[in-house]
């Protein structure tokens, strides 16, 4: 007999109130959170006057050094760090060193064309533009607003002037473009080589699926990315940047300078318990075959696109070591792929206990620091499992386009 499928808590296409009660109320908090965090002075600037060290400063300072003609310095610790004190007007602990590849310089650059304060808040607002547009398209309907404010990973972005944002923009629109725009859909995904640890999963896809429109443009904007950059910034700056990259890794992956509690990835859980470097890596390596084998046949099965969609965002951050709270923005791309099946074929009643447990599972994050973002990530990927069902015994699909219609 055929198995009879899981219960629905509503009828398809309704909104179930307790998801739009708690996306709201957590999109009122975060709207309220930042001006008075501000006004308390706990964002941004102290009572003094002198700024708060948050990671955004590394951006600032960063774009300050390349619109000053020395781009390539901006790379060493020392002198970045330099300038970055002369911004907050106090010491700090530590280092918040600038590792990203040259093209990034280009929005460095811009935002320190003004003032800190301003920028931090004008990026913090600016950044969530193309998110906030990408989850209310992807989900089809004006809720993917209130969702996309009110996903829990907004504070922690917001906090520290990260570009989560940006990262989970560039990731959704990639992959909500690519069964009928695929040159704008490559576009995206050469914009996210900023983030170069997300780029493991997408070729690897791409071939599988044959998607080779949205494979060849993603490279041809990376390439032309780097050579703007090359232009623009000389040289030098991309020497440095792979000059500088073995230090940051001995730093932050073999040293653990950040704190393990910080990285959210299964190698850095390895770490937290005590682990070894290597045991670490043969646990995250391991697990990155098994995720990319895992894809793979979901991709070359006949489960619906928006399935598809959701399970390689998901997989960006179970493959990559380097993995902060505020990355994990990128999670609210499977949720929200997640949402538009459900408002077009039902929720099932476990969907919205294991999301609420998820939330708990962040907020837990905040008050106790504790590594939980690993359990937050498979709780999404298990619901986009349970909804693909058997997907390894489905006949392949010629093409994306034709599984979207599914």
């Amino acid at each position: 007999m055929a198995e009879s499928p899981p219960p629905m808590t509503h009828a398809p296409r309704a909104i179930p109130p307790a998801l739009v009660h708690a996306c709201f109320a957590l999109a009122v908090i975060n709207a309220v959170f930042f001006p008075a965090a501000y006004y308390a002075h706990a964002w941004i600037y102290e009572a003094n006057g002198n700024g708060i060290a948050t990671d955004f400063i590394n951006v600032w300072a960063a774009g300050r050094m390349a619109l000053d003609g020395h781009p390539a310095l901006a790379y060493d610790w020392d002198l970045q760090k330099q300038v970055e004190l002369t911004i907050l007007k106090e010491d700090f602990v530590g280092y918040f060193a600038w590792h990203y590849p040259p093209p990034f310089l280009f929005v460095a650059s811009l935002l320190a064309q003004f003032p800190y304060g301003a920028a931090f808040v004008g990026w913090a607002v600016a950044s969530q533009v193309p998110y906030v547009a990408v989850m209310r398209a992807i989900t089809g309907r004006a809720f993917g607003l209130v969702l996309a404010l009110g996903f829990p990973m907004v504070l922690s972005n917001m906090l520290v002037g990260q570009n989560g944002f940006l990262t989970a923009a560039l990731v959704g629109g990639t992959l909500y473009l690519l069964p009928t725009r695929p040159v704008l859909s490559g576009i995206c995904l050469g914009l996210l080589t900023y983030k170069p640890q997300y780029g493991f999963l997408f070729p690897i896809v791409l071939i599988a699926a044959g998607e080779w429109t949205v494979f060849v443009s993603a490279g041809v904007t990376a390439v032309a990315l780097a050579l703007i950059s090359w232009l623009a910034f000389g040289i030098e700056s991309w020497q440095a940047f792979f000059h500088w990259m073995p230090a940051f890794s001995q730093a932050f992956l073999t040293e653990g300078k950040a704190t393990w509690w910080k990285l959210q990835s299964l190698y850095s859980l390895v770490r937290f318990f005590g682990g070894s470097e290597q045991f670490g890596w043969a646990f995250q390596w391991t697990f990155t075959a098994a995720v990319a084998t895992t894809l793979v046949a979901i991709w070359r099965s006949r489960v619906r696109y928006a399935l598809k969609a959701a399970a390689l965002a998901t997989g960006t951050l179970l493959t990559t070591p380097y993995l902060f709270m505020y990355d994990m923005m990128v999670l609210a791309i499977p949720v929200a792929f997640l949402v538009r099946v459900g408002l077009s074929r039902g929720f099932r009643a476990y969907e919205l206990p294991a999301l609420a447990c998820a939330l708990a599972l962040f907020i837990s994050f905040i008050f106790f620091g504790k590594p939980v973002g690993l359990i937050i990530t498979l709780i999404v990927g298990a619901l986009v499992l349970r909804r693909a069902g058997p997907w390894w015994r489905r006949q392949p699909v010629p093409s994306v386009t034709a599984a979207a219609n599914v």
